[in-house]
């Protein structure tokens, strides 16, 4: 399946430029989501796979979560800022703040098998 995204990467100020022997790579900044660890393996898979095109910042919540977030800036930074943000968030109040901040901010966002409404976030099937 091709998502198409309305952002060019040449256009990011976020990207950091490398430059190799036989390539310049734009790198662009990841930031992670997850929760409990629910994104290590796809973590992994971008640092073994991405060929040094990505940096990679990772915010985890490692605590229990009641079953409702009334207020979601308890567990979400309010300023952030990457080229992509991959959502593995589990709970969905925390997922759908996420996807509505970014958003806001215009950053993509990847929250793969979710059921979001708001039509920002890229939502692919599992």
């Amino acid at each position: 399946m091709l998502v198409q995204m309305d952002f060019d990467i040449n256009k990011e100020k976020n990207c950091k430029q490398a430059d190799t022997a036989d390539r310049t790579v734009l790198r662009q900044n990841l930031l992670v989501f997850q929760e409990n660890g629910s994104g290590e393996s796809k973590i992994k898979g971008v640092k073994e796979y991405g060929e040094g095109d990505f940096t990679i910042e990772v915010f985890s919540i490692e605590t229990p979560l009641p079953l409702i977030i009334d207020d979601p800036t308890e567990y979400l930074p309010e300023d952030f800022s990457a080229d992509l943000v991959l959502d593995f968030l589990k709970h969905p109040d925390l997922s759908y703040d996420l996807a509505r901040k970014c958003h806001e901010k215009n950053i993509p966002i990847v929250a793969s098998g979710k059921k979001h409404q708001e039509k920002w976030a890229i939502t692919p099937p599992t």
